[in-house]
């Protein structure tokens, strides 16, 4: 509930009001700071949308999305993904359980076409669904209504900031599309990525490509102007308020600004200057993961088990990470709570589960319905990655 306190002259001022005053001022900071014009709109732009990049783009739309004429946000996703009828079905019941979703429904005249879903006598496409807010890999948590653009080009090509949702299997291929349109720009965009995953590679010798790479590789964007977000995140709670933080790593050109502006009063963004370290963690957590569901599942949730392959899978990470960086970052903070936390939930601890019981098979692949892209399924070799490296 909005408050109110007494201001200095007697009037009455309200607390949102006075929030949205400093909300504002830090818009217009960060607009400094990327040097746009009055008129020039803050142009940021979420690239995927799966849970987390669904969540993240928009965590930003309600924080911002208010001040209209200073930040445009909006996320792209490919069209065309039909949603088969029980998910429809299921659609309708979260609907119709959330009373504030139900007449925001009623109020854009979207409560219809809900209605003739769940009877089967029309189809959704999760492009269409997002609009009103609900991402296909999260039915149960309603977001705020996207604006969905489904042109990659008309998506990407003047925004200031991207940010990456895709699963790091799908980074490459992307940008190496979005690049085609990014040809004509004179100042590089700042680049935000999400994914958590490795590619590998073989010669000269062996080593790993991290996503943040990959996106250097594939557009030419300067690595300066590329960050990685990670941390304790998952993504249904995160957008339903519950505390959460997470490290911003990169270069301190931007780092230290995005932190800022990323933070929200339930969302801690902290800036670190590895990126290698975090990135490789984040990837390699989520094999982990899968391993910790079938842990739980065949022991039947035995703490002493689970404690066991928790102490064996920090020390691997550490030792792999003494491989990669002299001076890596201490398995300390949000890197060991995010580890914690997707061995503990997520969709690939539910992976790793579901395959020990033998209720899924790894001959159905790494895209699930209903969770979308499991992440460290397979570890992935792309025929570029042969190549031989550029110093880096």
């Amino acid at each position: 509930m909005v408050g109110t306190s007494v201001a200095a002259n007697g009037s009455v001022e309200s607390n949102g009001s006075s929030q949205n005053v400093l909300v504002e001022k830090k818009v217009d900071e960060f607009r400094r700071i990327l040097r746009k014009a009055d008129g020039d709109p803050l142009r940021i732009v979420g690239v995927g949308a799966g849970a987390w990049g669904s969540v993240f783009t928009a965590m930003l739309q309600d924080g911002y999305g208010q001040f209209r004429e200073k930040v445009q946000i909006r996320i792209w996703r490919r069209p065309g993904r039909a949603i088969d009828k029980a998910t429809a079905e299921h659609l309708f019941e979260v609907i119709n359980s959330r009373e504030d979703v139900l007449r925001r429904l009623i109020r854009r005249c979207a409560y219809l076409k809900y209605v003739e879903a769940r009877l089967g006598d029309r189809t959704l496409y999760a492009d269409e669904i997002l609009k009103d807010g609900f991402c296909l890999n999260m039915i149960d948590t309603p977001l705020c209504p996207l604006k969905v653009v489904t042109n990659l080009q008309e998506a990407v090509w003047d925004a200031d900031i991207i940010i990456n949702g895709l699963p790091s299997t799908e980074t490459r291929e992307v940008f190496e599309e979005i690049s085609k349109y990014w040809k004509e720009r004179i100042t590089p965009p700042v680049i935000i990525s999400l994914a958590k995953g490795i590619e590998a590679a073989l010669d000269p010798e062996p080593y790993i490509i991290t996503p943040t790479q990959m996106i250097n590789r594939a557009t030419g964007v300067p690595m300066e102007n590329i960050l990685y977000l990670g941390g304790p995140n998952i993504a249904s709670e995160i957008y339903n308020h519950e505390y959460a933080n997470a490290r911003i790593c990169g270069s301190e050109k931007w780092r230290k600004a995005l932190g800022k502006f990323l933070r929200q009063p339930h969302f801690i963004v902290w800036d670190n200057g590895d990126l290698i370290t975090h990135e490789v963690m984040g990837g390699l957590k989520n094999v982990y993961a899968i391993g910790a569901g079938m842990i739980a599942s065949l022991t039947n949730e035995s703490a002493t088990s689970k404690s066991v392959y928790f102490a064996h899978c920090t020390s691997e990470m550490i030792f792999i990470t003494h491989l990669l960086s002299e001076n890596p970052e201490k398995l300390a903070g949000p890197l060991l709570a995010d580890t914690y936390v997707t061995l503990l939930k997520g969709r690939n601890a539910w992976y790793g589960k579901k395959l020990a019981k033998g209720e899924l098979s790894l001959d159905m692949g790494d895209s699930i319905k209903g969770k979308g892209t499991i992440q460290g399924v397979a570890i992935r070799c792309h025929p570029s990655s042969f190549k031989r490296r550029n110093n880096e």
